[in-house]
């Protein structure tokens, strides 16, 4: 299991986590901040030209979900984590890639008072004999203490246990994590458990309308962006019924009709994710009363809402918009389409 602490920088959650690990049996320190540092030396200059903070690097993301597995099967026990996360696109990718691997996530979050943010800040002292070195990593931690407050007003808040160590020793906070940790006040994650692919996948998902033609995205917990409803397909499972299924466990509505389908795009492998087919079915218009009984039953969902196409755009990921893209044209036409990598073929 995973403890991670999060909180602003210069929160007093690396000097916490020092403390944790004598009061959790069996745990270890991990500072994804040594994968950022090491990516600055293995990267070309202009890669990380592209991006101001090594969060924003995808491979990073990635790589502190795969070094924590690693250690996880290495040492076992539980891995304390001092990492700030604001962006809850990432959280959602690094606790949804440690959910898949059954890795079951803490979340706690420091929140001293923010004038003893800002004099820990003042008093920070990074490098010897360099004012400069040091003055820079002052102002970054200053730079991101509007983020942090924007995310503790909205998402972060809501996502972690909070732990007010404004006037705590690091040995107190960390009593207070390992307290709330073992009385499950700071329970894992309500996220779901999907289990990584091993080879291609078919996966349907289903487009429901409302009486304006918008289309239902839902915003999953595990993985950044929205999506349509929709999952992998069973094992012997038809596809167009695996969308009736998921339809029903993501958002509680049972469909009478079979959908029709839309489209069919094969997916190619880009590591570290597999491919596959994916379908896309006609779910049709939803009433008003079929609108007002849709629900979130499970944890994968956080919310759902009917967008135009143009909405969508900024909303879905690359890749899923092409497919909404096209499945609309598909609809209009009252045709199928055969999409390779979101492109239509044949």
């Amino acid at each position: 299991m995973i403890v991670w602490i999060n909180g602003a920088f210069s929160a007093g959650k690396t000097s916490a986590a020092r403390e944790l690990i004598d009061l959790i049996p069996h745990s270890t320190v991990y500072d994804p901040e040594i994968i950022g540092g090491a990516l600055r030396h293995l990267l070309p200059q202009k890669k990380l030209a592209e991006v101001t903070d090594y969060q924003d690097l995808p491979m990073w993301r990635r790589m502190v979900v795969d070094a924590a597995a690693a250690m996880l099967a290495e040492v076992g026990g539980v891995l304390v984590v001092p990492m700030t996360l604001l962006r809850q696109e990432y959280r959602d990718e690094i606790f949804g890639g440690l959910a898949a691997r059954r890795v079951a996530v803490h979340h706690v979050l420091l929140t001293p008072d923010e004038t003893i943010l800002r004099s820990r800040i003042s008093g920070r002292e990074e490098f010897e004999n360099d004012p400069d070195g040091n003055e820079r990593v002052r102002q970054w931690a200053y730079d991101h203490i509007e983020p942090y407050r924007a995310a503790l007003g909205g998402w972060l808040s809501a996502d972690a246990y909070a732990v007010d160590n404004s006037r705590l020793t690091p040995a107190e906070t960390a009593r207070a994590i390992a307290d709330a940790v073992r009385t499950g006040a700071a329970g894992a994650c309500g996220i779901v458990q999907t289990p990584e692919p091993t080879g291609e996948t078919l996966a349907a998902g289903v487009l429901l309308f409302d009486e304006q033609d918008r289309v239902l995205l839902v915003d999953p917990t595990y993985k950044p962006g929205w999506e349509f409803p929709g999952g992998v397909v069973e094992r012997g499972e038809p596809p167009a019924r695996a969308g009736m299924r998921e339809v029903a466990e993501e958002i509680g509505l049972e469909l009478d009709v079979v959908p029709r389908l839309l489209l069919v795009d094969w997916e190619p492998p880009r590591p570290p994710g597999y491919g596959g087919l994916r379908l896309l079915f006609d779910g049709g218009r939803l009433t008003a009363a079929q609108t007002r009984g849709v629900l979130l039953p499970g944890t994968e969902l956080r919310g759902w809402r009917f967008v135009t196409e143009g909405e969508a755009s900024g909303m879905l990921p690359p890749n899923r918009y092409e497919r909404l893209r096209w499945a609309l044209r598909a609809r209009e036409r009252g045709t199928v389409l055969n999409l390779e990598a979101g492109v239509p073929v044949g």
